[in-house]
């Protein structure tokens, strides 16, 4: 295949971010084995916007469709999807493009519920297609720093992760507020990113425990120059527990509902030292920590030329650009493998879905046994509202 054809699922806020800062930044590098033919979403103005804007710098403007249905049954010409969609339409959506024959790049998290995941990732087999989950935080030059350093040994062995979120947020977020669209509060939505990242630096989550709650469910939201409220049904608190693989434990802690004074905290702790994700890494018997412009300079200097070309390709340090182009060149060379697929994508999700499993149930739920189907009680009235078997 010699050039991609792409269509667009879902052209709201995040898909825009794929665009301008994935699809756009390397077409303005030169990289241009793709077209973005097709925009589809149920608001049919907001594919139409889309549509325009790519046109603006592609010099084709994309088809636009307002079902997916629709257009899947006209454009046979699309080798390849790129879905941002609520998170409770990712199974349908996913699954018919790849039952369709299209590769797919999907927003994270895989599906609102495991059961829904395994149904893409199984479809995506099924078919030897590319699937990629949109988890771009640990391609950013910070993290890939963070864990060269902690592959080295700086902090010896990982053992303790406080990863603590506290602050307030009061204004209405649309379905990402209501449980039987979402899935789940921020535990999931950008949970679903700490989780991949602690995966990442530290390493599997085998066991977890947790409590949830909704503690002020109240959002507000201007309507024609007026506020309403509306009542969230989602989980505003998490607070869970994490044992690793590797024996490590971690405090996860999510809350939006701490009025006045925040809290930010995300320390990975090893036997020799500490990396504060957002201050440095710190070591033994040394007052001030190196800092991450030091240690990025190290890690970009211990790269070859191939493995440079591979993480950074065409120099772009943007995360979301490298996971597009990954995507790219994936799809033209029929090749599955890429470094976020669903099975990693399962995984990740299978942590944080096994925090609400483990607060509905009142008990330590292994995570393998969420992978495994075998732990539903959080996610049974999901999978029935949305007729998932």
């Amino acid at each position: 295949m010699s050039e991609l054809g792409i269509a667009l699922i879902g052209c709201g806020g995040m898909m825009g971010a794929h665009v301008h800062r994935g699809f756009k930044q390397l077409w303005e590098k030169g990289f241009r084995p793709f077209r973005i033919v097709a925009c589809v979403d149920v608001n049919k103005n907001a594919a139409q916007r889309m549509a325009d804007e790519i046109a603006q710098w592609q010099e084709l403007r994309p088809r636009v469709y307002s079902d997916v249905d629709s257009f899947i049954a006209n454009e046979t010409s699309v080798n390849a999807v790129d879905i941002s969609v609520p998170h409770h339409e990712h199974h349908t959506v996913a699954v018919a493009c790849l039952e369709s024959g299209k590769h797919v790049l999907i927003e994270k998290p895989l599906a609102i519920t495991m059961r829904a995941g395994k149904k893409i990732v199984d479809a995506a087999k099924s078919k030897n297609l590319v699937l990629s989950v949109a988890e771009n935080y640990r391609r950013a030059l910070h993290h890939r720093a963070i864990n060269w350093a902690i592959r080295q040994g700086r902090i010896g062995e990982p053992k303790q992760v406080y990863w603590v979120d506290v602050f307030e947020r009061l204004w209405y977020w649309g379905w990402r507020d209501h449980l039987e669209f979402a899935g789940g509060g921020w535990t999931l939505d950008g949970g679903v990113h700490f989780a991949d990242l602690m995966r990442y630096h530290v390493g599997e989550v085998i066991e977890v425990s947790a409590q949830i709650a909704n503690f002020n469910p109240t959002r507000f939201h201007k309507v024609n120059d007026h506020q309403e409220t509306v009542t969230a049904t989602i989980e505003d608190t998490t607070q869970a527990l994490l044992r690793f693989e590797n024996g490590a434990l971690g405090v996860w802690v999510e809350a939006i509902t701490a009025p006045a004074k925040q809290i930010g905290t995300r320390i990975i702790y090893g036997t020799e030292g500490a990396i504060d994700l957002n201050a440095g890494l710190f070591l033994r018997n040394r007052d001030n920590p190196v800092q991450f412009a030091q240690l990025q300079e190290e890690f970009m200097a211990s790269l070859s030329d191939s493995d440079r070309e591979r993480l950074f390709p065409l120099g772009i340090m943007d995360d979301i650009a490298q996971e597009v182009h990954e995507f790219i060149i994936a799809c033209l060379d029929n090749n599955p493998q890429v470094e976020i697929d669903g099975e990693e994508g399962y995984k990740s999700q299978a942590v944080c879905v096994a925090i609400y499993e483990a607060a509905t149930l009142k008990q330590t739920i292994s995570v393998a046994d969420v992978m495994a189907l075998k732990v539903e009680a959080y996610q049974r009235p999901l999978n029935e509202r949305w007729q998932i078997s």
